[in-house]
């Protein structure tokens, strides 16, 4: 979900201001433990299990810098946040991290002093209701309630859309997505709007999902990703290059299961020598150690690997790669080269 939030820009920009100069690699190091903020809870993304234990695919970029950092993925605590709350979590120093389905925007990027710093999740606004309603068109909801998350790009995303085909609509104001289903379910909206990978996270996991259509229009674009406080640029490059790293090891065929063996006996292949750190001295560069790209792959596996696992076709979640392919397969995710 997406997030708008102008009100209190500068009280934000100034607490980014004073968290950045703080130096969150040295806060991170000294606390043994990484502070990581995520979602109140979207299966398949960030959700806690049946034992407590938060996992997912956004989770899995937490612990692959944890692991990276640290030398221990588990060395993270999960800050749940909402729409509302996730900005003045990163800005205050709460949070060394966003890690929750937050699209990249101008104003959050530039007016609300934060660093978007990769994409691990090209998405899109879509709309979902009930099949009894027998809607097979977001043009067919004029008049309808929906329900809506405060604080979210789905706010303006949602009355453009419906302002610019001439249809009006109710909005049912929620906080939290559990809340949006839980209000959607009992039929206090008639329509569930959000990033449409979050409707299909929630669908699954309804007692008769087929009982529920998500429509074909997806009316924005939402690039998905993680994100730090401006100014503090060494961190900034740590959490962007372990994304990187994640999507470059699956170009490379690299996985959690050869990356061990991959460093222990070398390649011919100079880029994978240097992104398991037996070649130059990259994770010197970022004031780490020379494996720690090798520890975040084997820790949540490589792009590929982690989005099978959490929300590929072969889950619940049933999610193809499409937009989120490798660039080798069409697709838009693609890593800079490790040189």
């Amino acid at each position: 979900m997406k997030k708008t939030v102008f009100l209190g820009a500068l009280t934000l920009s100034g607490l980014a201001a004073v968290a950045a100069s703080a130096g969150t690699l040295d806060d991170v190091k000294a606390r043994g433990i990484m502070n990581c903020g995520v979602t109140t809870g979207v299966p398949g993304f960030a959700a806690p299990n049946a034992s407590g234990e938060w996992e997912g695919f956004d989770v899995d970029v937490c612990r692959a810098v944890a692991a990276g950092v640290l030398g221990d993925p588990t060395a993270v605590e999960f800050v749940p946040t909402t729409g509302k709350t996730r900005f003045t979590a990163l800005a205050s120093g709460e949070i060394d991290m966003l890690a929750r389905n937050t699209t990249w925007t101008f104003s959050r990027d530039v007016d609300l002093k934060f660093e978007f710093i990769g994409v691990n999740y090209y998405d899109g606004q879509g709309f979902m209701v009930p099949k009894e309603l027998g809607v097979s068109s977001a043009l067919e909801l004029d008049g309808a309630t929906v329900c809506i998350q405060t604080g979210t790009t789905t706010e303006l995303n949602l009355a453009d859309y419906f302002r610019s085909n001439n249809i009006s609509y109710e909005p049912v104001p929620i906080e939290t997505g559990a809340e949006a289903v839980q209000q959607y379910n009992a039929g206090a909206c008639d329509v569930y709007t959000t990033d449409a990978s979050a409707l299909a996270a929630q669908r699954a996991n309804f007692p008769d999902p087929s009982a529920h259509v998500v429509l074909p229009e997806i009316v924005s674009k939402e690039p998905l990703g993680p994100l730090v406080r401006h100014g503090d640029n060494e961190w900034g490059d740590i959490v962007r290059w372990t994304l990187n790293a994640l999507i470059s090891a699956e170009e490379l065929g690299v996985t959690s299961v050869n990356a061990a063996s991959l460093a222990a006996d070398g390649s011919n292949n100079p880029e994978i020598n240097r992104l398991l750190g037996t070649e130059s001295n990259l994770g010197e560069q970022l004031g780490l150690d020379a494996d720690w790209a090798k520890r975040a792959i084997e820790a949540v596996g490589n792009y590929g690997e982690s989005f099978a696992r959490n929300i590929g076709e072969s889950t619940p979640i049933g999610l193809a790669r499409g937009l989120n392919a490798s660039y080798l397969d069409g697709g838009l995710i693609y890593s800079p080269p490790f040189r």
